[in-house]
């Protein structure tokens, strides 16, 4: 059956000419990748206000139907740090529930997106703004990790940057100093051991440079708080574990009452959504010299957002870390991701009851190491070498996402970078008036016959070119040059029409050269061609010609 829109996985054709040489290549990385992704999903989950088998659900459901439905070879999906801000703000306000029909819905939207070949939109998003809020969630993730790193006792976290930091300035009394050093050494045994370790270490060390550092200071910790005793809060003693199988299917309680107000968080998961799988989607690319399929990794990622929260899960995307792990680690298919997801299945069925010890201090130091990579921290040092709105767009979208919400500073960054962009383009449009050195036939005619030569668009950003004109018409003929101009859109069609009636109003001859393309479609379209159809030249020697002709009172045939 032909489906009325183009759905083709990649898988499909990543499996052409697929071996047991590139199978084993795929099984090594999925193994790799899922040793990463076990305490990330857990950390992002618990980070979200959630329980850490959401992670876990997420990594195992989402990056099974990511990598088995998408648009790209390599990529993995599931939980991500840029989404815990929001979603712990969705859980805080709403609840669990409202959690998962947000998500659904986003996963919804995220499919339509795809359906709609929309994938390629999102590469408009100006850098400025991904920067900004890139780093304002990487601060709040940090900032959101500080109660466990430090043992705070803490029984609610608020949501909101004032909030958060009044919790842990009113709760700095009851600092366990047990948490904060398993919470140090844990971050200086992952810098340590993902910076330093294959610089230092030398070839010898190679082999263990590619086991994570986080899982090493999960596993050293674990064992550290299990065999002394310390008085450390683990997953066990918040959590109660981690339940040794996949949940059941399961149906929120649906509220118009709560969901209405969901709209702007669901589009602002969707949005993150798609950003954050496609700008992973062309890292990967970059480095294993493919192309993805946008469109095709939208509708992926919708289905994987659609059905991982009716099973305990929450939003999923693509990930930049896991998928580079991925690639570096020899995956050559979409096998390697479904690999991954279930060797996570078989990690909770099989080694569920050992996740109870793991200290969720540890937990904090991966989160805070996760957020210092996630940051793009150099730009705020390049900022000066940027250009005014530049550095305004990308430090306001930053302020905004630290100190208010997420969603507001997303939208203030698209506005702001269209103002910037409606400024920009306006000032390439330009009108220059020609001399009589250019074209000759205007000498002692300059207050009879004026000739104009447009550059750039005419817009309704730049419609004041042509309105000036109204303000300085000659005697007897106008002559515009328009072959310079790319685009004219319906408002500066209209000042076209409104430059051509003051001519007509004042006796002014108003002759038009060098139409051609979308200006000429617009002209045609809003009836300004037929008004102007026995004044149009080819170019703008003819039309200067006949407006000189006109001058002089000469017979000039058109």
């Amino acid at each position: 059956m032909d489906l009325p829109f183009s759905f083709r996985p990649r898988l499909l054709s990543a499996l052409r000419g697929y071996d047991r040489i590139r199978f084993v290549q795929d099984l090594g990385a999925g193994l790799t990748v899922a040793v990463v992704a076990l305490p990330l999903a857990m950390a992002f989950a618990i980070g979200s206000g959630l329980k850490p088998e959401a992670g876990l659900f997420t990594s195992i459901i989402a990056g099974f139907l990511v990598a088995l439905l998408g648009g790209s070879r390599v990529q993995i999906g599931g939980p991500a740090g840029a989404f815990i801000v929001i979603v712990y703000d969705i859980v805080q306000q709403y609840g669990v529930a409202n959690l998962i029909i947000a998500t659904a819905l986003s996963g919804v939207l995220l499919f339509v997106m795809g359906l709609l070949r929309l994938g390629t939109l999102v590469r408009f998003i100006p850098v400025a703004v991904i920067i900004g809020f890139t780093n304002g969630i990487a601060v709040l993730i940090a900032l959101s990790q500080v109660k466990d790193f430090l043992g705070l006792a803490i029984p609610e976290m608020p949501g909101d940057f004032f909030g958060i930091l009044g919790a842990l300035g009113s709760h700095l009394s009851s600092f366990n100093p047990w948490a904060a050093g398993v919470a140090v050494a844990s971050l200086a045994l992952i810098v340590a051991w993902q910076r330093w370790l294959p610089k230092w270490g030398g070839p010898r060390a190679a082999p263990l440079a590619r086991v994570p550092g986080s899982i090493v200071a999960l596993v050293l910790a674990t064992a550290a708080v299990a065999l002394f005793g310390l008085p450390v809060e683990t997953i066990g003693s918040r959590f109660g574990g981690i339940p040794a199988a996949l949940p059941d299917f399961t149906l929120p309680a649906f509220s118009w009452e709560s969901a209405r107000y969901l709209l702007m968080p669901t589009i602002t998961l969707a949005l993150l959504g798609a950003i954050e799988s496609l700008l992973c989607a062309r890292v990967a690319d970059g480095m294993i010299g493919d192309r993805h399929d946008p469109n095709q990794e939208l509708m992926a990622q919708g289905i994987a957002n659609f059905a991982t929260p009716f099973f305990g899960g929450m939003p999923a995307t693509g990930t930049i870390a896991r998928t580079v792990t991925n690639v570096k680690s020899g995956a050559t298919s979409p096998i390697a991701g479904m690999t991954h997801a279930v060797v996570l299945l078989l990690v909770i069925l099989v080694a569920a009851p050992l996740a109870s010890s793991i200290p969720l201090a540890t937990l904090a130091a991966i989160l805070m190491f996760v957020a210092w990579n996630m940051g793009e921290w150099r730009e705020f040092a390049r900022l000066k070498t940027y250009r005014l709105p530049y550095r305004v767009t990308l430090l306001s979208v930053f302020l905004l996402t630290v100190v208010f919400d997420l969603t507001v500073a997303v939208q203030f960054g698209i506005f702001a970078a269209c103002l910037t962009f409606i400024y920009r383009i306006s000032s390439l449009s330009r009108a220059e008036r020609l001399t009589p050195a250019e074209q000759p036939a205007l000498a002692g005619l300059e207050a009879q016959v004026a000739v104009w030569r447009l550059y750039g668009t005419v817009f309704f950003g730049a419609t004041k070119l042509v309105e000036s004109l109204e303000d300085h018409l000659p005697a007897r003929a106008l002559v515009l040059d328009l072959k310079n101009v790319i685009y004219v859109d319906s408002t500066g069609a209209e000042a076209l029409e409104s430059l051509s009636r003051a001519c007509e109003t004042r006796g002014v001859r108003l002759m038009v050269s060098g139409l051609l393309g979308q200006p000429l479609d617009i002209v045609r379209r809003v009836g300004l061609y037929q008004r102007l159809l026995g004044d149009l030249r080819p170019d703008v020697a003819g039309a200067t010609a006949a407006a000189v002709a006109l001058a002089r009172g000469e017979r000039q045939d058109s």
